[in-house]
């Protein structure tokens, strides 16, 4: 390829491999076989490839004003609750694996639906070179933000914005299945309980349940669907009026609701399933040991985790990345439905 100036895109298709896994062997940076950057660094060797350093200047200073931090940020909900810690630790454990894996370490900040000032402390101070997003919201403050800084992110999640780099459970096709197998057991009247509707997955559950109901040909009765419950009082409230409806079913968005549901049906001499069927949209150890273990959605987090990280340092490397959807759940069938 001599008289030609060659890129790291050429180097990759050379020798069979990726453009992320030439740019680790080339910059020292991030895990990589021996052999392989043995066999890059031969390459470029004979090919007198010379990085563009005025691009990557440019790139550098784009992200991290002036050098790669090899740092991401995770942003982490301030509003979370008991019931979200399970899926955050998974979701957390298979970042963190993947960044160490590439030769990044991760920063954890906090932030709410609009008060973003520690992720903004971060990517103006030009500590990381790119972020994920855990949560994803209707008014997505934190992604309008990073977006308008030109910062590579990643959101963990579905999101109605365009252009925005997401990677999300099929939370819609799962719960659409968990609700179908309900409605399949006979049930009429069942409860929806489920948490802020700014958050786009208490929307994408409440689709699920509509179009369960929907696929057979029945109504969803807008007097049973509780949303919104984002502290004990509503919650009670909510499931005052629930018992007082004689439904034959109840649906949780996530986990935490359930412990609740099962304390007021014990209190109220309502047995469970045999006066009421109680099911969770998300599953938890804690569910596995309810008295009794409550039916509910198995999604694989960890993997969401690491698949969200390894798309956010791809992207980072100059890779073209894409959006994806994982189906990776199962439904944990126990004796609250039975």
């Amino acid at each position: 390829m001599s008289g030609k100036k060659i890129t790291i895109s050429d180097i990759a298709k050379a020798l069979g491999i990726s453009k992320t896994t030439v740019s680790r062997a080339i910059s020292g940076k991030g895990r990589i076989g021996p052999g392989t950057k043995d066999k890059v660094m031969d390459y470029v060797e004979k090919n007198n490839y010379k990085p563009n350093m005025t691009a990557k200047a440019l790139a550098n200073y784009k992200y991290t004003g002036d050098h790669s931090t090899h740092n991401l940020a995770v942003v982490w909900p301030d509003d979370y609750s008991a019931m979200e810690i399970p899926f955050f630790q998974k979701l957390i454990v298979g970042i963190s694996e993947i960044a160490a894996n590439y030769g990044y370490d991760v920063m954890l900040t906090m932030a709410a639906d609009d008060n973003i000032t520690g992720l903004k402390r971060i990517i103006e101070n030009h500590k990381v070179d790119g972020a994920i997003l855990t949560r994803t919201l209707v008014n997505d403050t934190p992604a309008v933000y990073l977006k308008e800084r030109g910062v590579p992110f990643v959101v963990v999640g579905s999101t109605d914005y365009q252009d925005i780099l997401s990677v999300d459970n099929d939370n819609l096709d799962a719960c659409i299945e968990l609700v179908e197998y309900l409605l399949g057991k006979g049930l009429k009247r069942m409860a929806l309980i489920g948490g802020s509707r700014n958050h786009i997955i208490t929307r994408t559950r409440f689709r699920a349940f509509r179009e369960a109901h929907e696929k057979l040909g029945l109504k969803v009765d807008d007097g049973l669907v509780y949303l919104d419950i984002d502290n004990p009082t509503k919650l009670d409230d909510a499931l005052q009026d629930i018992l007082s409806k004689k439904v034959d079913g109840i649906v949780c968005m996530d986990d935490g609701f359930v412990g609740e549901v099962l304390s007021k049906c014990s209190e109220a001499g309502i047995r469970i399933p045999e006066d009421i069927k109680l099911a969770s949209f998300y599953d938890s150890t804690f569910l596995e040991n309810t008295i009794p273990p409550v039916t509910a959605l198995r999604f694989n987090d960890r993997n969401l985790g690491a698949v969200t990280a390894s798309s956010l340092i791809r992207a980072i490397e100059g890779e073209t990345v894409s959006s994806q959807m994982l189906k990776n759940h199962e439904i944990m069938l126990r004796k609250s439905t039975e």
